[in-house]
């Protein structure tokens, strides 16, 4: 089966010469000051890419000059409709994006399922476009490789799902990447958030780098707690902690920011904004 895109002509082009440019359009512009080797995973965000585009091109940047080939992508995805009823779901048809099929690494699939760490739910992925907005900027970059699409509930036990998924990964003998689908901060009368009304920009960049924190220092706990005491609106942060326990169990050292942004910062409107983070792990 195929998951047909649902938001090409909408978050990014629909057609294959217009997004295959806007794609080299927001690499071009990403200055690479060193590489990294032994990437384990990224939070990248998931809008329109002519919001979120460059944000996210700095992550899937570092990634492509990685030493090791990556051959499967895990994506946390967030269900911003509520479909699915599980921990985790999973889709096993392939996507389709303009720029062709990403095809579902089936081995992987098979272990989740049988190690009762997903449950196949197609429903939470069809009207979806957190994993959706990944799959074109890995077309463009990457050759050979298969995806595995998740969609991360808030029910989920990160703990616990963060280890098996790690130790299913560790059994691998391929070179894995997690990405966690996340943008941050949704701020304004728009979103139903507006803990302050001065000096928007700075407060909203203070508030994204106290959830920044704690990603950083893979402490999921503190994440989810400042999430708790803030009501930060990071639409992510199930995939998010999720990501964190993993990359705890793959013996990460630390999360490091690559590029932080708003959609403010484009649009000079700060009234609404929207934040957007890369961030790699290693």
């Amino acid at each position: 089966m195929i998951r047909e895109p649902v938001v090409a002509g909408q978050f990014y082009p629909s057609n294959k010469d217009e997004l295959t440019l806007v794609i080299k359009q927001s690499i071009n512009k990403v200055i690479i000051k060193k590489n990294h080797n032994n990437i384990l995973g990224a939070i990248i965000p998931h809008a329109g890419y002519m919001y979120s585009g460059s944000c996210a091109a700095h992550s899937y940047s570092m990634i492509k000059n990685n030493k090791d080939k990556i051959d499967v992508f895990i994506i946390l995805g967030f269900s911003h409709s509520g479909y699915g009823n599980a921990e985790i779901c999973l889709s096993q048809n392939d996507w389709k994006t303009p720029l062709g099929i990403c095809q579902i690494d089936n081995e992987i699939s098979n272990q989740l399922l049988n190690n009762n760490i997903a449950t196949i739910n197609e429903n939470a992925h069809n009207y979806e476009h957190s994993i959706e907005v990944q799959l074109p900027f890995l077309q463009y970059l990457f050759k050979d490789f298969t995806i595995v699409p998740l969609s991360i509930s808030s029910r989920c036990d990160f703990k616990k799902m963060g280890e098996k998924i790690a130790n299913v990964i560790k059994n691998q003998n391929k070179k894995i990447c997690v990405i966690a689908s996340s943008d941050f901060t949704h701020y304004g009368p728009n979103f139903k958030y507006v803990p302050f009304t001065d000096n928007i920009k700075e407060n909203l960049e203070k508030l994204d780098m106290g959830a920044i924190k704690f990603i950083k220092d893979l402490n999921s706990n503190g994440f989810i707690d400042y999430i708790n005491q803030t009501s930060a609106t990071i639409c992510g942060q199930n995939p998010i902690a999720l990501q964190i326990e993993i990359m705890k169990n793959l013996n990460a050292k630390k999360g490091e920011l690559i590029n932080y942004c708003t959609s403010g910062d484009l649009t000079g409107d700060y009234s609404n904004s929207v934040s957007y983070v890369s961030l790699i792990f290693k």
